[in-house]
């Protein structure tokens, strides 16, 4: 359901939950851009804290690009089978890492033209690297927090994630596209939970057109 002025609402959410978020960022601990993407193919149906407790080793026992470019599928495969579809995973990590070093010189590329031409690499993922790598925005990442916040919020009625992606870039300043991601993961996380949202102690649930739809009266 979308609200009746989507661009306002979106200018407000963000001013609210700048306040309460300032910190918003990733989650996902990396050291050099090529870290960044691994852990982010990683993160895919998994948890950030999961990713972090498997990156340590991982990028201790492969040392850069050319290491992950070398590495032996099935050993790859074992190295993060916490993470879940450890198969595709191991298989788009090793892709990613053989593209880049043989069409980009060893260097995570800083486009999303380039980036969407790496295995495993969507728009989503691309967007995370971009923004959190280099500091660069050519769109807005979106996962399940975001896909699930912008449909309550009423800033979107689309369930794919490119066209919310594209309805979202049209009602918010480029200046946020990076953040406003992170603003509705941290409270999707929070407080906006997929089953059982707590709206009472939502601050935005005086503007929310969802607000206490999801709570179930006893």
């Amino acid at each position: 359901m979308l609200v009746e002025n989507p661009q306002k609402q979106a200018l407000e959410i963000i001013k609210r939950l700048s306040v309460i978020y300032p910190e918003a960022k990733t989650a996902l601990n990396f050291t050099t851009p090529f870290e960044m993407l691994v852990a982010t193919i990683l993160s895919a149906q998994s948890t950030d804290k999961m990713i972090n407790k498997i990156t340590p080793a991982l990028f201790k026992k492969y040392p850069g690009v050319q290491a992950f470019a070398d590495a032996s599928l099935a050993e790859l495969e074992q190295d993060i089978k916490s993470s879940g579809f450890f198969h595709n995973k191991a298989l788009n990590i090793i892709g990613a890492a053989r593209a880049v070093v043989s069409r980009f010189g060893g260097d995570v590329p800083r486009n999303m033209a380039d980036m969407l031409t790496l295995p495993g690499v969507g728009r989503k993922t691309a967007n995370v690297v971009l923004h959190n790598a280099f500091g660069l925005v050519e769109g807005i990442a979106v996962d399940t927090h975001v896909k699930r916040l912008a449909g309550r919020l009423g800033l979107s009625t689309n369930t794919d994630p490119v066209k919310i992606e594209q309805d979202l870039m049209a009602l918010i300043p480029r200046s946020e596209w990076g953040n406003f991601s992170y603003y509705l993961i941290d409270h999707g996380r929070a407080v906006c939970d997929a089953k059982k949202p707590r709206c009472p102690e939502c601050v935005l649930n005086d503007i929310c057109p969802s607000a206490f739809l999801f709570i179930k009266v006893k």
